[in-house]
């Protein structure tokens, strides 16, 4: 069966990727499919804006289509910058900048419990659609550690691995994190 994979971010393709390979035999990117758009994100929700994504381009491409949208909820921020993480110091979605920017929203903070939440959504042409999430604890540190992953997996230290996202394997990552979560939750009900 062919889907159409509603992102144009290179990281989260190779993550979804890994998960779903084994089960949807032809996964087809924007760029592969011809599509060049960045779909307004104007949910409240991580569940929203999944489905606006995932709705969006199946109605573009008439095929099964997934979607995903994530967050880091920082309990010191009162769940900030959730819906808004990709965004987070602009509109041009600079990971460097969101970095910065949280650091310096964290520099008097002495709780750093965070989470990263997932929703991802399969719709299909007929108006139906499944929901995956996923979830994924850990903590802000005061300053980056490791070169992998993208976004804020520098900052934050997984209780899980004890190490940064950075720090740890696409492998590594993949056991624990809120992305494959919700892709897994989303398998095991389709």
């Amino acid at each position: 069966m062919k889907l159409a994979l509603a992102t144009n971010n290179a990281h989260k393709l190779v993550e979804i990727k890994a998960i779903l390979g084994d089960i949807f035999s032809d996964m087809l990117t924007l760029k592969e499919l011809g599509i060049d758009v960045d779909i307004e994100e104007t949910g409240s929700t991580l569940d929203e804006n999944a489905l606006i994504k995932a709705r969006a381009i199946c109605e573009m491409t008439g095929l099964p289509s997934l979607a995903d949208d994530t967050g880091l909820m920082v309990d010191a921020l009162g769940g900030a910058p959730g819906v808004y993480s990709a965004r987070y110091a602009g509109e041009e979605h600079n990971d460097k900048k969101n970095r910065a920017k949280l650091l310096k929203e964290m520099s008097e903070a002495s709780d750093r419990s965070a989470h990263f939440g997932t929703c991802v959504a399969l719709c299909y042409p007929d108006g139906s659609y499944i929901l995956g999430h996923g979830r994924v604890d850990g903590t802000i540190l005061f300053e980056e550690r490791g070169s992998n992953g993208f976004g804020y997996d520098s900052l934050f230290f997984s209780t899980e691995l004890g190490k940064t996202f950075a720090e740890a394997t696409t492998e590594e990552k993949n056991t624990v994190s809120h992305r494959a979560r919700a892709l897994h939750d989303l398998v095991s009900k389709l």
